[in-house]
């Protein structure tokens, strides 16, 4: 099956979005598993509706197989009621209803033939193509398939019944996701799926398209996402549309290296315009050069100026730089929430050093936003303690909360109060937040939180939910701090975005702790792991209730955590039912010795190290394994005893060492184990 757009073009205030683009999905001899790129506003959406038949194109055609399937998920809007949450997943299997119809009816014209002719043979042909295609459909499964789908994008078993109007507006986007995943079309198009996903989803969702027989154009912000799930990349830049083999990371490789061609062009080009306008005004009012003169204004007139895109622009923000604080950020002592009878939080004890970027990990309803709220200051009926060090200052930033700080008045409001009905323009809103030393560079950094152009100068009355979230993100970080609490703040951003934003998280030298659903995000800001099991979320409809949650700190980034994780998991090693995170030695008025948890600390360091070490030099006798394994197999050296006998003899070396070192890393992986349970009290 193949859909097909052809020298597609659209304009839009003058504006050429897409300029006789086209674009080839099939779902055979490969199926096709491509990205689509582009900064915002490139088109990309634009593109998307009119594969999906639902915009036509100023110029240029669609061409959709006979029989092919498209299904189209846009990136908001869809609201669902009426139905329950099993109901509405049903519909998905409208066209297979429409099939068996058909089948009866085609049956009853059967049973009402009584000749043996060439009619009565092609409706049974008929009649079995029919039978094929609904048995091929796995409608006759579909009560399992719709449990296991929702089931994967975070619903329970006992949401199934619930009404579909009692889902938020993120629940909402899950139920159409699980719509056109059910519909298993031929081609699927899909607008920002993983937008509203949180990392256990979204994981489930990289399995599903790994699966899929069919073909996708997906857009996404996540860059793991995309690397796992396409082999193609297709760009749209200034309206042109060019195809990119291989994953997302070889697409941004491959742009690294057309950017600094690119920018080597404009920079010769720049140096030829400045000499040729030099020349010009030096002889602009000599008669005797006029015709020299006019033949460089000719020729600066005719040259194709190199452009560079917004996309390719090396943009670096800083922000104000963090105000000194003492060595201990934070301190949490038996800190719990209740929400009505269910426990939530219950017993959490940490405390976390200034500088430290800690990610809180842990599925839906098991407590994250609960214990940032509790951070930040922003839920005081909890229990426990919590305490911020000497000189600490804190901000938080969530989804729903544009401007909030613990001890920060001006933070107080939310994304739809006054302050964002007023006629203020994006520009003057942010200047007066402005220290003055970055007034002058707002308009880098408001581009960079994509306000480019004249979206400056938009009032705060016309934007929209996500425009909002990216202003009050930046307002919050210009403010002089050195503790963040974030709550997804890489939610409405581009690629692009992130890298800027990420560039400036990770060169802030206050303390970071923040819940994000992107993994590359996660995996390259944190220098410590919080993971928090079970639990409930009484403001979220569509998870089962259960216990509070169990803490375990983990003393290294998002992906140490996920190497343990899995190496917990093929050893068959269960997390402990109660796993509080113990700091006690730093939290004022314990007993617990300084000078043990610096042991501690400096041992826990060590052996990180080591092990690094160790794992470093095993890739690298892995490396020289292979090298003499593939030298030795070469004819040229086999055929040669002599030759052979030393690639032999170096292999073999290689092997004893490999095997010792694989000893040392187990080994340092128990010493390590050890020291973390230590640390932890467990």
């Amino acid at each position: 099956m193949r859909l097909q757009c052809s020298r597609i073009s659209v304009a839009f205030g003058g504006r050429d979005v897409l300029k006789n683009v086209s674009l080839l999905l099939s779902t055979s001899p490969v199926p096709s598993k491509a990205a689509l790129a582009g900064i915002n506003g490139s088109g990309k959406s634009t593109l998307l509706q009119i594969a999906a038949g639902i915009k036509e194109p100023d110029s240029g055609e669609r061409f959709a197989e006979k029989g092919c399937r498209v299904s189209y998920l846009p990136q908001s809007g869809l609201v669902f009621a009426g139905h329950t949450l099993r109901e509405e997943a049903e519909t998905a299997y409208h066209s297979v209803v429409t099939l068996l119809d058909a089948m009866e009816n085609t049956g009853k014209r059967l049973e009402q033939s009584t000749r043996d002719d060439k009619a009565t043979a092609a409706l049974l042909e008929e009649y079995h193509r029919l039978q094929q295609i609904v048995e091929d459909s796995g409608y006759y499964r579909r009560e399992e398939t719709i449990e296991q789908v929702l089931e994967g994008l975070g619903f329970s078993r006992t949401s199934l019944d619930r009404e579909c109007g009692a889902f938020s507006g993120g629940w909402q986007m899950r139920i159409a996701l699980a719509k056109v995943l059910l519909e298993n079309p031929d081609i699927m198009l899909l607008d920002e799926p993983t937008n509203y996903l949180d990392i256990e989803a979204r994981t489930w969702l990289e399995a599903w398209l790994k699966r899929f027989t069919g073909g996708y154009l997906l857009v996404s912000h996540d860059r793991y996402f995309l690397d796992v799930t396409v082999n193609e990349v297709y760009e749209i830049n200034r309206g042109v549309l060019k195809r990119y083999a291989g994953n997302y990371s070889a697409y941004e490789k491959t742009l690294t290296a057309e950017r600094e061609s690119l920018l080597k062009r404009y920079e010769e080009q720049q140096e030829e315009i400045a000499k040729t306008e030099a020349l010009i005004q030096r002889f602009r009012y000599k008669a005797t050069k006029a015709a020299m003169v006019q033949e460089r204004i000719r020729k600066l007139e005719k040259m194709e100026r190199i452009e560079i895109p917004e996309s390719l622009k090396k943009i670096s923000i800083a922000f104000p730089p963090a105000p000194r604080s003492g060595r201990v950020a934070l301190f949490l002592e038996k800190a719990g929430k209740r929400y009505g009878s269910t426990p939530v939080l219950s017993g959490l004890d940490l405390a976390l050093d200034a500088g430290e970027k800690l990610v809180v990990a842990g599925k839906n309803g098991a407590g994250k936003t609960t214990l940032l709220r509790i951070i930040a200051g922003r839920d005081s009926a909890h229990e426990g303690t919590v305490r911020y060090g000497t000189g600490i200052t804190a901000g938080y930033f969530s989804q729903d909360s544009a401007f909030s700080g613990s001890q920060d008045p001006s933070f107080s409001g939310s994304q739809d109060s006054a302050e964002f009905r007023g006629g203020t323009t994006v520009l003057a809103f942010m200047e007066a937040a402005a220290p003055a030393a970055l007034v002058p560079r707002l308009r880098d950094m408001l581009g960079a939180f994509l306000f480019r152009g004249d979206d400056v100068y938009k009032p705060l009355s016309v934007l929209s939910g996500g425009e909002k979230s990216r202003l009050a993100l930046l307002r919050l970080l210009l403010k002089p701090l050195n503790l963040l609490v974030l709550d997804e703040p890489t939610n409405h951003l581009d690629l692009h975005s992130k890298d800027i934003l990420l560039d400036a998280l990770l060169r802030f030298t206050g303390t970071i702790v923040f819940v994000s659903h992107d993994r590359s995000f996660m995996e390259a800001l944190s220098t410590k792991t919080l993971e928090l099991r079970s639990g409930a979320d009484s403001t979220n409809p569509a998870k089962r209730p259960g216990g509070p949650s169990m803490a375990r700190l983990f003393y290294g980034g998002y992906g140490y955590y996920l190497e343990r994780l899995e190496r917990e998991a093929a050893e068959g090693l269960k997390p402990a039912v109660q796993t509080p995170v113990k700091a006690p030695e730093e939290i004022p008025g314990s007993a617990g010795s300084r000078e043990e948890a610096k042991r501690r600390r400096t041992l826990l360091r060590r052996l990180e190290r080591q092990e690094a070490d160790i794992l470093r030099r095993l890739e690298e006798l892995e490396a020289e394994k292979s090298r003499l394994e593939r030298e030795l197999a070469r004819p040229e050296v086999y055929s040669l005893g002599e030759r052979a006998a030393a690639v032999k003899a170096a292999l073999d070396g290689v092997s004893a060492e490999l095997e010792a070192k694989t000893a040392e890393w187990e080994e340092k992986t128990r010493e390590l184990e050890n020291a973390e349970s230590e640390s932890q009290g467990m």
